[in-house]
């Protein structure tokens, strides 16, 4: 876990100079990457919500999320087939419930820096001395910490490999190594998005797209196919970030100065996002190790692959998010209540023609689609069914969340994630002891519809903001949200 250390302290030494690294400022020519041309952050001013050039850097921003979100996507469910057609029932759910316990401890410990850094690097634009410092506080007040919580929590999970072991099922030597792979899973996450705030999607969709889930699907089927112990299969799992970790470091050096402004501030406002967001990872991934608690990790293993088509609308939502983020961060900081509504609605649409032909299609397709993990997997139909219906909802409320916390509401999302937290974890443990992987399914969908339907009332209150219709908000509206952030 020393490594971390090293990987924090490579990005303090002075940054690439704007003409190796980053395009040259109103030369178009000079644009290697995915934002506008001679303005590396892709704004093209407060009033250009709306216009051509920001439609079609929306757009441009869009596809690569999207792209992104499609091949990690096709990553992520080749690596369930593999896994599941490859491993017994009882391997593949340890499988599954050990690196869904990862993914969600590292979800908690990056304190959401990733999309406090997007906000921060996307409102500060440092020159001269100023960009040198403001990468120093970058690595000493924002990196440094997080990796420190992560070696520190991942020490944690070492020294309790045996208890987990017994617990859970899964062997010891799978949680020592991913206890020592979690610092470079968290430092992967929050070195990428970095490099959103500071205008570029071209890591985002590199790594997140290409490098760490063909890399993951490559080494886990490498391993499967030479009879690999359990240890080995999580090493193959884990390296991926490693190598993700590294190269998004060495981008966001290369990228040049950058300043997240003053530190206290940075930590003021991603602190109550930071439960918000450990809390979204409890909510997204608490219910494979429950039912693998309650019911055993064969049935895990039959919840996990019925659900592993819940991972495309996410991610397809997050690709979506990605693009948009920063952008509405700005629109809603400037008062400018008309460009947040066209981007509100612009992504709601895109999400609900991407992702309804989906929802249905697995719903009717299910009992052909899911004996392709193999028979035990067969009977997840009825959990199909109640995935497909509660995700159209959810896709029609659009990124109600993204709107909210670019709002300034951190406080509201991180209580709407609570009571969501709350919901799936009195459902799952009053319907998973009788109905297993089915009643698991049904508590994830109480939560989901709870962390949607909240915010979309909210963000109607207060900014008159919808994900469809034509109703525009009066005067007193915008003038309480200018005054709000």
């Amino acid at each position: 876990m020393a490594g971390s250390g090293a990987l924090v302290a490579a990005l303090t030494g002075p940054p690439a100079g704007p003409g190796r690294d980053r395009p040259e400022q109103g030369n178009p020519s000079a644009t290697g990457d995915l934002e506008g041309p001679g303005n590396p952050s892709g704004w093209e001013g407060p009033s250009a919500h709306g216009s051509p050039p920001e439609r079609r850097g929306l757009l441009r921003h869009g596809a690569a999320g999207l792209a992104t979100a499609a091949a990690a996507a096709g990553g992520q469910f080749a690596l369930v087939l593999v896994v599941t057609r490859s491993l017994s029932p009882q391997a593949a759910g340890a499988f599954f419930t050990a690196t869904a316990l990862c993914l969600m401890l590292a979800g908690v410990v990056r304190l959401d820096t990733g999309n406090g850094l997007v906000h921060a690097l996307a409102r500060n634009r440092p020159a001269g001395d100023a960009g040198r410092d403001g990468s120093h506080r970058l690595v000493r007040g924002v990196l440094a910490p997080v990796a420190a919580l992560a070696s520190v929590t991942g020490a944690g999970v070492a020294v309790a490999a045996g208890p987990l072991a017994g617990l859970t099922g899964v062997p010891g030597g799978v949680w020592v190594v991913l206890a020592a792979s979690l610092p470079f899973v968290v430092l992967s996450d929050v070195l990428i998005c970095a490099t959103r705030g500071l205008g570029t999607m071209r890591p985002t969709l590199l790594l997140t797209g290409a490098v760490q889930p063909l890399g993951q699907l490559a080494l886990v089927t490498a391993a499967v196919l030479c009879a690999a112990p359990p240890p080995v299969l999580a090493a193959a799992w884990a390296l991926p970030a490693v190598a993700g970790a590294v190269l998004a470091a060495v981008r966001l050096r290369g990228l040049g100065p950058c300043d997240v402004g003053e530190v206290g501030a940075f930590w003021r406002h991603t602190a109550p996002r930071s439960v918000a967001a450990a809390l979204q990872s409890v909510f997204q991934r608490l219910d494979v190790v429950i039912v693998a608690l309650l019911a055993g990790p064969a049935a895990a293993a039959v919840y996990t692959a019925a659900t592993r088509f819940k991972v495309l609308g996410q991610l397809a939502g997050q690709g979506l998010a990605q693009a948009a983020q920063a952008r509405l961060v700005r629109a809603l900081a400037e008062g400018d209540l008309d460009g947040a509504r066209a981007l509100y609605r612009t992504t709601t649409r895109w999400l609900i023609a991407l992702t309804w032909p989906l929802w249905l299609g697995y719903a009717a397709l299910a009992p052909w689609l899911l004996p392709l993990f193999g028979p035990a997997y067969a009977g997840g139909s009825v959990i199909a069914l109640v995935l497909s219906a509660t995700m159209m909802v959810a896709t029609a409320c659009g990124m109600v969340d993204v709107v909210l916390v670019a709002g300034g509401r951190t406080a509201a999302s991180l209580a709407n994630v609570a009571v969501a937290v709350a919901v799936t974890i009195a459902l799952d443990m009053l319907l998973v002891p009788a109905y297993g992987a089915l009643g698991a399914v049904l508590g994830w969908s109480g939560g989901v519809l709870v962390k949607n339907l909240l915010p979309a009332v909210q963000v109607h209150r207060r900014y008159g903001l919808l994900p469809l219709g034509l109703r525009r908000p009066a005067p007193a509206t915008a003038a309480r949200m200018r005054a709000a952030s």
